[in-house]
């Protein structure tokens, strides 16, 4: 069902008048499913119909065994995160549950903006063991926010700037924005930011749940120009956020909980600074690991690391400064709480390890 909605009154008191330039309204796009796995056709058919600036309204349990194309420059939106639910059906082994249509169409240039709100995701992945990601975003300017996303066969999120058919991106895919989502039980990553070139950058990764990953909670080829604050990762199966790249980045706020292998992972870019604060890192299901590791993948890298909690088990590394392929690191650390580990702090030969100034 497609309505406008024109308030009358409001414009004539805002002056729009007999004769004045009335502004235009996007349409809303209603989609009832009916539990069937023709929900995509169903789904598909609609947003085909659609126009830039609709929003695309999923309503009620839906069954999808092909995937949802997302155009861009509309929002995609379900009535809440109970009221709207998206399951891949059995057997179905889709390489994406809901991808960009610049992605499924693999032309080299990002698609327009997406924003999807407000449903839930179920990837079912015991019932689709050759399935792969459930949402997959190659638009750029697009925003996810209240979505949560369960049983992943791969990976929950995929923000990439390769197409289906591994098309790179000759532009870039920047300025959008995760938040506030619950993501849990995937296979490989809860969010992964896939980037052979320096396409996906400078987006926000904000408020968001994250447990239970099979390989890392985050995982980021990209993170230059990223604000990563205030996620909430627990029970994941490498590192719970692994970023590389750090190119002016920040990376604060964020409470991590028994990691297996290291807590925070980060690499840093030569030419910029990046800053890494008031993380909370704890472990107390046992093992060894590291709970924050750095290090440069050329030049001289200079970062901040500042306010963070470490507490351990009694074993592993608090804190790891190591030069990796630079040739030099700078890091300001400061105010840092490290107990209950092995070994509170290590630096490589060639870090520089200050109060700051």
């Amino acid at each position: 069902m497609r309505s406008i909605v024109v308030l009358a009154v409001v414009l004539a008191f805002l002056g729009f008048g007999s004769g004045a330039a009335v502004p235009a309204y996007a349409d809303q796009v209603r989609i009832q499913c009916a539990g069937t796995p023709a929900d995509d056709e169903r789904i598909n058919s609609a947003i085909a119909a659609s126009s830039a600036g609709d929003e695309i309204v999923f309503q009620g349990q839906c069954v999808i065994d092909g995937t949802i194309r997302l155009a861009g420059e509309r929002t995609y939106r379900g009535l809440s995160r109970a009221g709207t639910v998206i399951r891949q059906a059995d057997g179905a082994n889709l390489p994406a549950m809901l991808a960009s249509d610049s992605y499924l169409d693999n032309v080299p240039y990002t698609g327009l903006p997406v924003s999807i709100q407000s449903l839930s995701l179920d990837g079912n992945r015991d019932a689709n063991p050759r399935g792969q990601d459930v949402l997959v975003l190659r638009s750029w300017q697009s925003v996810v926010q209240d979505v949560e996303i369960l049983g992943a066969p791969r990976d929950a999120i995929r923000l990439t700037n390769l197409s289906a058919n591994g098309t790179p991106l000759d532009n870039t895919q920047v300025n959008g924005r995760i938040s506030g989502n619950h993501i849990a039980g995937s296979v490989a990553r809860g969010i992964f930011v896939e980037d052979t070139r320096n396409s996906v950058t400078d987006w926000q990764l904000t408020d968001n749940w994250i447990a239970d990953s099979g390989t890392d909670g985050i995982g980021m080829d990209n993170a230059a120009g990223w604000i990563i604050e205030r996620n909430h990762l627990y029970g994941n199966g490498r590192a719970a956020i692994a970023a590389e790249r750090l190119f002016g980045s920040t990376v604060s706020d964020n409470f991590i909980e028994d990691f297996t292998s290291t807590g925070l992972q980060v690499s840093l870019q030569g030419e910029a600074a990046s800053t890494i604060a008031d993380n909370r890192i704890f472990r107390s299901n046992g093992g060894a690991g590291t709970f924050l590791a750095l290090r440069v993948n050329y030049g001289t890298g200079n970062v901040v690391v500042t306010g963070n909690a470490v507490r351990g088990n009694g074993t592993g590394i608090g804190l790891d400064y190591q030069l990796g392929a630079g040739t030099g690191c700078t890091v300001s650390s400061t105010g840092n709480l490290v107990t209950g580990v092995a070994t509170p702090r290590r630096a490589a030969t060639g870090v520089t390890v200050t109060a700051g100034v």
